[in-house]
C-alpha cells in the first residue's frame, strides 16, 4: 500500500481567545492558511455530529473563517480546519456551557516559561468574584478577584483546570497543553589551539627590535655549541692518535 505524507499548511485560531463560552456567546474561528487554493474548510466533532462543515445550520462560512451566533452547548466539540487534500490544521476543543460559570484558559498550546492567567467568570456582573481553582480534580488556591496566573509555565503544569465561585457553581474543566521551548545552542566562540608542536614564548610588552635579537641570539648560541662539541670531538680524537704513536 503506498504511503504518503500529509504536511500541515493551516492554524485554526479562535477569538475570543478562550476554550469556554457562555451559550448565547459569539465566536469566530479561522483557518489560518498558507495556501488558500488548497480549499481550506472548517470541520467539527460533536456529541451528535461527525467531520460537518460550517454551514447554514450551525455557523457561517466567510473567505476562511467561520462565524459561529448564538452558540449552544450541542457547539461543544472539537474543531480543525481540512483541506481538499485531507490536510489537517492543529485540533482545539472548545466547551458552551448552560451554567453560570466559566474558565477562561489558552484554547492554543502555551510555551514552556510563558505566564498563564486564568479567569473565573460568571454570566452575570460582577464577574471578578472570589474563585478557587482546581488542577486535576486538587485545589490549587483561591484568589478573590477570580484571576489565577501561573508564571513560567513548565510540563508539569499541564493538567485539568477548572474553577468555582461559591454560590454561582462550577465550571466545566478544560485541558491546558504545554509545549517545550526550542533553543539553538550558539556556536563555540574559544579560539582553538594553534597546529603548531613547538613556540618560542617572549615577555609580553616585548618590542621587535627585541624579540629579533632574541631569535638571533638563539640561534647564534645554537651554531657556537654545535662548533664546540665539534671542536672537543677533534681535539680528544688527536689525543688518542698521538699515543697509540
Amino acid at each position: 500500500m503506498k504511503s504518503f505524507i500529509v504536511t500541515v499548511t493551516a492554524r485554526l485560531t479562535v477569538s475570543p481567545s478562550s476554550s469556554q463560552f457562555f451559550e448565547g456567546d459569539s465566536l469566530t474561528l479561522s483557518c489560518e492558511e498558507d495556501d488558500s487554493s488548497a480549499g481550506w474548510t472548517l470541520r467539527r466533532n460533536t456529541s451528535r455530529e461527525q467531520r460537518t462543515q460550517c454551514a447554514a445550520d450551525w455557523g457561517r462560512w466567510s473567505g476562511s473563517t467561520c462565524n459561529i451566533r448564538n452558540s449552544y452547548p450541542l457547539d461543544s466539540g472539537v474543531y480543525w480546519c481540512e483541506s481538499r487534500e485531507g490536510a489537517i490544521s492543529n485540533m482545539v476543543k472548545l466547551t458552551v456551557s448552560g451554567g453560570s460559570v466559566i474558565l477562561q484558559s489558552p484554547v492554543l498550546p502555551v510555551m514552556e516559561g510563558d505566564d498563564v492567567t486564568l479567569l473565573c467568570q460568571t454570566k452575570t456582573t460582577p464577574s471578578n468574584l472570589p474563585a478557587a481553582f482546581y488542577k486535576d480534580g486538587s485545589l490549587i488556591r483561591k484568589q478573590p478577584t477570580g484571576h489565577m496566573t501561573i508564571q513560567h509555565v513548565s510540563r508539569s503544569d499541564e493538567g485539568l483546570y477548572k474553577c468555582d465561585i461559591s454560590g454561582h457553581g462550577e465550571s466545566p474543566s478544560s485541558w491546558i497543553t504545554v509545549t517545550e521551548r526550542h533553543t539553538t545552542t550558539p556556536p563555540p566562540t574559544s579560539t582553538p589551539p594553534p597546529t603548531s608542536t613547538s613556540t618560542l614564548t617572549f615577555p609580553s610588552g616585548s618590542s621587535p627590535l627585541l624579540l629579533m635579537f632574541l631569535t638571533v641570539g638563539s640561534f647564534c648560541a645554537g651554531v657556537l655549541l654545535v662548533l664546540l662539541v665539534l671542536l672537543v670531538q677533534r681535539h680528544v680524537h688527536r689525543k688518542v692518535e698521538g699515543g697509540s704513536q
